[in-house]
């Protein structure tokens, strides 16, 4: 593709946070050698001379990643390529070998057929204008030429040492789904440092996923591990996503442990050493969470959902822990502050640890609420801004309490409710949470009404 001078990508790829298409369909590797030497191009103007690149399982990661090192070398910058993992590991290269920055490519917890591009660039999340600005080189063809070098490396077993350096918990009995990931490796490999008994599920890296889809917020994914757990009477089980990025958990009575509730109990143990810290999560997590914290004697901080903006916002505040409702864990504390789903599993087991009490235990401590999932329906890209700015607009006229981090938070007696604009994709996110069911009912109905006086109606959940 030495030729290449100018390339034009598919208008639906470059998302808030990553780059992201079909294959074969809206991505191709040309892209990929173009986000490659844009990205490139990008490093070597802010002095930088090499990138890590890294790739999960999906079947078209490897000519991915190809094109992608040979985009990164035309413009006269080295590749680093750590090879097949999950994304911290890319994150967990650009923070501790010599690099200046750092792309994952994977397709998530997304389709089969999907695949995409992560990034860090000198430590920092790459996200919003930085990826338009990659989209705008490439139609000018504003790249650098020059003749990188490209190197291989197998980082595994030393990322894994750092996931285990320091570790203070006790034996556990632990089931493990790697939904045949990109995180199958390396599980295995964790669970032979760790103390206690493991039982490991799917994790052979295979990009059919064949057993069930790597996305452990959809509750229907943790049926397998739910049934380990049961059947063998462990004391809990963890689940990750595609890319290894995000967790799941299920307690010993196969109760499903939500992000935000998995906060609850890291920042009972964080705050411990860490005490009147800021922790932050993102504007889906249930109230309980945001008191629990204060409880605790740390200053909770509700904030914008996206990784990307949530790291951000903790480099920002000094935070040491923060968290989404989407199973995005980070730790500043001890570690780099990046989202790291093995890593937020062997903080799990040195959480009961410290705390002192079983993970079901915790679970069953925390206040009960009735709430929704993430209710995900789908609108027109040009109005999804609009709708959640009307309504924010009806809600100060009514003289509503109302939370504008990230669309409209509403407080009322009855509990919350919440209506955004995904970043991502052309739908509208809602969630509502309650005291009790009927609580529950009129923050839906409060929902619909609102949407209704926009002209639209509350439709079928859509996937991620």
């Amino acid at each position: 593709m030495a030729s290449v001078t100018t390339h034009a990508f598919h208008p639906t790829m470059l998302r808030e946070y990553d780059i992201r298409g079909v294959v074969g369909d809206t991505l191709s590797d040309k892209d990929a050698y173009a986000i490659g030497r844009g990205f490139a191009t990008l490093v070597r103007r802010a002095g930088g001379r090499r990138v890590a690149v890294g790739y999960d399982g999906r079947l078209s990661s490897p000519m991915l990643a190809d094109a992608l090192v040979e985009g990164i070398r035309a413009a006269g910058i080295d590749a680093l390529n750590v090879g097949l993992g999950p994304t911290p590991m890319l994150y967990y290269a650009a923070s501790t070998e010599e690099v200046d920055g750092g792309i994952q490519i994977t397709g998530s917890h997304n389709p089969p057929d999907y695949n995409g591009f992560k990034f860090v660039m000198q430590g920092h999340p790459f996200y919003g204008a930085d990826i338009q600005r990659i989209g705008e080189m490439a139609a000018a063809g504003d790249w650098d030429s020059g003749e990188g070098r490209a190197q291989s490396i197998d980082i595994v077993d030393a990322y894994v040492d750092r996931l285990v350096e320091g570790f203070a918990g006790k034996a556990f009995r632990i089931g493990w789904d790697a939904g045949n990931g990109a995180a199958g490796t390396v599980i295995e490999k964790l669970t032979a440092r760790l103390p206690g008994e493991h039982h490991l599920l799917f994790t052979d890296i295979d990009g059919h996923f064949p057993n069930h889809h790597p996305d452990p917020t959809e509750e229907k994914n943790l049926a397998d591990l739910r049934k380990l757990v049961a059947e063998k009477s462990l004391d809990f089980g963890v689940a990750f996503d595609g890319d290894g990025d995000r967790i799941g958990a299920i307690d010993g009575q196969g109760r499903v442990i939500w992000g935000d509730q998995l906060l609850q109990i890291y920042a009972a143990a964080v705050l411990r050493d860490r005490p009147g810290a800021t922790v932050i999560a993102d504007v889906k997590a249930s109230q309980a969470l945001f008191d629990r914290v204060a409880e605790l004697g740390g200053k909770p901080l509700m904030w914008k959902t996206g990784h990307s903006l949530i790291k951000a916002k903790m480099k920002e505040t000094g935070s040491p822990l923060a968290g989404e409702m989407s199973g995005h864990i980070f730790f500043a504390d001890r570690y780099y502050g990046y989202d790291d789903a093995p890593y937020a599993a062997v903080r799990l087991i040195e959480a009961a640890t410290v705390l002192g009490k079983s993970v079901t235990e915790l679970r069953s401590a925390m206040a009960p609420m009735v709430n929704t999932p993430e209710m995900r329906f789908q609108v027109d890209e040009a109005r999804k801004f609009a709708i959640v700015d009307e309504v924010l607009d009806r809600l100060a006229a009514s003289g509503a309490q109302v939370d504008r981090t990230d669309g409209a938070r509403v407080l009322t007696d009855d509990g919350w409710w919440l209506l955004r604009a995904s970043n991502t994709q052309d739908v509208l996110v809602a969630r509502a949470e309650a005291k009790d069911e009927a609580a529950l009912a009129r923050l839906l109905a409060a929902i619909d009404d609102q949407l209704a006086q926009s002209g639209i109606a509350r439709g079928e959940t859509v996937g991620h």
